[in-house]
């Protein structure tokens, strides 16, 4: 298995080169060079498995025996998994008006993000220990990958982590999450500015290619290929949990709704769509709705402004992964996909080729939902179920509740909405205790864990990036300083 950059301009890497870079040297995206197909039979068989052994299977097509081998491979996941509050690593709750929750937050940090990049630390602190190498991971957060990435690599000697996380627009205990750990490895920057703009020294300094390899520079953003293929076994267990059969033929359809903000986690679920899962996919969104405005107007365009919503983590404009979904939707034209993303970065407005257009919007449906129709989705599951959603759960829980009972093309989604008896899941990425102010403002009562009261006692640490300050510079520098510590 081979892995290509999406712009085409470099050469294939293995797993592990994929692993330890951030962008492409060309500006692209890592992808496996081929999606594999699976038969009926697979997915038979694959239907009794947990979510732990489904992310083990999964990872072996993508990982050769021969970089790790297979029981390594599995002690890896299992490790990785070993610090999860639940037995089962995620859970579907089943709950009222057809609404299934599959709850993909019952990591470290109480977010989805603690799946894939626990995984990820895993692989990495294997190969670092292999080579007695040392990296330098440079991470830009807008509430929980920063938390799930410090928390994947803390205190390892073999590794550094940069964290930018935009000060005062993440929630005060995403925040306290990783400004509250004190170790030399981990080092947390404050920065005055929005998810967009912490985005952009961070692809200039990656972008510095003699910088980037004299100090190992690496992604644990959803750049990072390994993030996208843990999160592929979302989809999986949530389809094996949901379909009412695998007898029939063809097999039933389930659809999935996305929560999304980078387009990491929907990338995984075109994926698993390309190797044979029959699933259908919904992209939700927030008031910050470029990936709606893709999906149903070819319009990948930003808006003047990145809108502060309670779904903090989905104010996002450029949803960087878009640009893997449209390379498998173009048949991996990679010319294509560099004339359309430089024509996007120079002017940041982008519309879509027709035919590229036509294949998204069948395959993903999309909606966008305001921060009224997310505390109306938290009041309502609440009030049927006594079932607390955070605000990015809400957003796909308010897709659920919008769709009619019959096949019509809704009016307010301009999508088609399909027949009630076809299952749906929504993906729940965070737990409503990260989210104490948006379940005040739907009038509920907060659900806040002891491990999430104690960190507001706790000593905290961080860097302020102000306004005017090149941040490129001052991250650079302090990377070189701690570097020449190695």
């Amino acid at each position: 298995m081979e892995y290509v950059s999406t712009r085409g301009g470099t050469r294939a890497v293995g797993f592990e080169g994929a692993l330890f870079s951030g962008y492409a040297p060309d500006g692209g995206l890592f992808m496996p060079q081929q999606i594999p197909s699976l038969n009926r039979d697979t997915l038979r068989r694959w239907s009794s498995l947990s979510y732990r052994e489904l992310v083990k299977e999964l990872c072996s097509l993508f990982i050769t025996a021969e970089l790790i081998p297979r029981n390594t491979l599995n002690d890896l996941i299992d490790r990785a998994f070993s610090r999860f509050r639940h037995k089962d690593v995620v859970h579907l709750s089943r709950l009222k008006n057809g609404l299934n929750v599959l709850e993909l937050w019952h990591g470290v940090t109480y977010a989805f993000k603690d799946l894939s990049l626990s995984c990820t630390g895993q692989f990495l602190q294997y190969f670092l220990e292999k080579k007695q190498k040392h990296v330098t991971i440079l991470v830009g957060t807008s509430g929980d990958t920063g938390s799930s990435a410090i928390e994947s690599v803390r205190g390892q000697k073999n590794m550094d982590i940069f964290v930018l996380l935009p000060k005062g627009l993440c929630t005060q205990i995403q925040e306290l999450q990783m400004t509250t750990v004190i170790e030399n490895n981990v080092h947390v920057f404050s920065a005055h500015g929005n998810s967009d703009e912490i985005d952009e020294p961070i692809k200039e300094l990656f972008a510095d290619v003699n910088f980037a390899r004299k100090c190992n520079l690496m992604s644990l953003n959803s750049i990072n290929w390994s993030r996208i293929m843990v999160q592929i076994a979302h989809y999986f267990y949530a389809y094996f949990q949901c379909t009412p059969s695998l007898d029939t033929t063809p097999l039933p359809v389930v659809e999935i709704v996305v929560p999304t903000g980078g387009g990491g986690n929907i990338t995984a679920g075109c994926i698993a769509q390309k190797m044979g899962l029959p699933i259908r996919l919904a992209a939700v969104v927030n008031t910050n709705d470029i990936i709606h405005r893709t999906v149903q107007h070819g319009d990948f365009s930003l808006s003047e402004s990145v809108k502060a919503t309670l779904a903090s983590a989905m104010d996002i404009q450029e949803p960087y992964n878009v640009e893997r979904i449209l390379w498998l939707l173009s048949g991996c034209d990679s010319l294509l996909i560099k004339t359309l993303m430089e024509q996007f970065s120079a002017s940041k407005s982008l519309k879509l080729p027709e035919d590229l257009h036509r294949k998204l919007s069948e395959t993903l449906r999309s909606c966008s939902a305001s921060d009224e129709d997310i505390v109306g989705a938290m009041r309502r599951c609440w009030e049927e179920n006594q079932y607390l959603l955070c605000p990015h759960s809400a957003v796909a829980a308010h897709y659920h509740y919008s769709q009619p009972d019959r096949a019509c093309l809704h009016p307010k989604f301009s999508c088609f909405s399909f027949l009630s008896s076809t299952p749906r899941c929504c993906l729940a990425p965070a737990s409503a205790a990260k989210f104490q102010d948006a379940v005040l403002r739907a009038g509920l009562v907060p659900q806040i864990p002891p491990e999430i009261t104690a960190l507001t006692v706790m000593e905290t640490r961080s860097t302020p990036l102000e306004r005017g300050q090149d941040w490129a510079q001052v991250l650079q520098g302090r990377i070189e300083a701690v570097a020449q510590q190695w």
